[in-house]
């Protein structure tokens, strides 16, 4: 069965997504672990500023998050993913028994 339009528009705003928050997760791990804002020195920007070390810390995480992201992201797999499921008959004396709560 093929994809329609508004599978592949999805799938690649999906992507899209994907990889500006890959992008900006990496940017706030570069300031975590080496106080360096890889958007400013592109773009140019705002005045340097000190971070406290907690924020360095999770600039640091969300950057590691970010790069945890973009090597597991299914890159190549369809986005909905179907699953079959199997239905399990019991069989013996307890298949046909009724429930004994009657009153």
């Amino acid at each position: 069965m093929e994809r329609t339009d508004a599978d592949r528009l999805k799938a690649v705003l999906a992507k899209m997504m994907a990889v500006l928050a890959i992008i900006g997760a990496i940017n706030w791990g570069l300031i975590g672990f080496f106080n360096w804002n890889l958007v400013e020195a592109v773009f140019g920007g705002g005045s340097r500023e000190v971070t406290s070390a907690l924020a360095r810390l999770i600039y640091s995480v969300v950057g590691l998050a970010g790069v945890a992201l973009a090597l597991t992201f299914p890159w190549r797999r369809p986005l909905e993913t179907t699953t079959t499921t199997t239905t399990t008959r019991i069989t013996g004396a307890r298949s046909n028994r009724r429930s004994d709560a009657r009153a």
